[in-house]
């Protein structure tokens, strides 16, 4: 039987506990297919790379029958070199007393550069997930910076938020969270987002019909979508890295899959003006892959002046960000 040519696959902060969950379920086919030969190519600052090449040891330790070949570097050239997906994992995390233009700055310094790095060295099907924090806008000045690969290339992950919210409607509606389809995360990967529960369905069913409890869908279930970041951080002291794991997971399957018929996936990608929204924003919203690579932003999907109202809040929050990246020099 003909084997695939290995795909290679770049990771960065890959020895970081998003990347520890995250590496092992690339190697075992979970991210591109169980008859998908990898290659993994992962990205650590240099003091990183000794715990990295413990990580290596272990994957070598599994011995995956997909893993065709692992490159550990620190050196953005050498991680970009060839890969087809790039999921852009490392970032600086906000600091207590970090004000947010200080941490899109830091971070800018992270994705600036590597966004020349993916338009100089991958390959020419690459696509990026961002999911290092803050994802849209880290993930708007990489792209801006790699004007040579094509804007529907990059992606910034909202599914953690759609899992978190899909699972929130479940355990309320008392089904498996399978039941629960067609939900949207809006706008930014921050508190400010806007988890769809008018347009989502639950066994086929507007979920407001089952979940005929509208203090809660206003109230308890936005905020708790929204803050189970912090959450988490609180109750384990540490975020989330085996649920931004999987989410990154997901986010590749359900782009590189055909999507079920009317429904979709969350993620934001960067805005035609769809729903009035600022053209170049790396955006959230409902979209539909079509199995070959290609995706399109739903269409029809209606809001009331609540969710419209929701959906303003975290585009201006978005607009804010951009405007500041911007006057830190780190937009072209």
């Amino acid at each position: 039987m003909a084997t695939k040519t290995p795909l290679h696959v770049t990771v960065t902060g890959a020895a970081g506990q998003i990347g520890y969950a995250l590496l092992f379920r690339i190697a075992s086919g979970q991210l591109l297919g169980e008859d998908q030969p990898v290659v993994l190519r992962l990205l650590e600052i240099e003091p990183a790379m000794g715990a990295l090449e413990g990580v290596v040891m272990e994957l070598d330790d599994c011995a995956f029958p997909l893993l065709a070949g692992i490159e550990a570097t620190s050196d953005l050239a050498t991680a970009f070199d060839g890969t087809s997906w790039a999921l852009l994992v490392g970032s600086v995390p906000r600091k207590a007393g970090m004000e947010r233009g200080d941490l899109l700055s830091v971070n800018g310094g992270i994705f600036k550069p590597q966004g020349r790095a993916v338009a100089e060295n991958a390959a020419s099907d690459v696509r990026v997930l961002v999911v290092g924090n803050p994802c849209n806008t880290n993930c708007l000045i990489a792209r801006s910076n790699a004007s040579e690969v094509p804007a529907d290339r990059w992606f910034a992950m909202t599914r953690l938020d759609e899992n978190r919210a899909k699972s929130q409607l479940a355990n309320k509606a008392g089904v498996q969270v399978a039941s629960v389809t067609n939900l949207a995360i809006w706008g930014n990967h921050s508190a400010t987002q806007f988890p769809d529960f008018a347009n989502a369905r639950i066994g086929g069913k507007a979920a407001g019909d089952v979940i005929p409890d509208d203090e809660w869908l206003h109230g308890d279930f936005l905020t708790t979508v929204q803050k189970r970041g912090a959450a988490i951080i609180e109750a384990r002291g540490a975020s989330s890295a085996a649920s931004a794991a999987n989410a990154a997971i997901d986010t590749v399957v359900s782009l590189r899959t055909a999507t079920a018929p009317g429904d979709w996936t969350s993620v934001a990608v960067a805005s035609s003006g769809e729903y009035g929204t600022p053209e170049g924003l790396q955006f959230g919203f409902p979209v539909v892959a079509d199995g070959a690579g290609g995706w399109s932003v739903a269409e029809g999907v209606e809001h009331d002046d609540f969710a419209a109202e929701r959906i303003a809040l975290t585009t201006e929050e978005l607009v804010a960000e951009r405007k500041d990246v911007g006057e830190l020099g780190l937009l072209p």
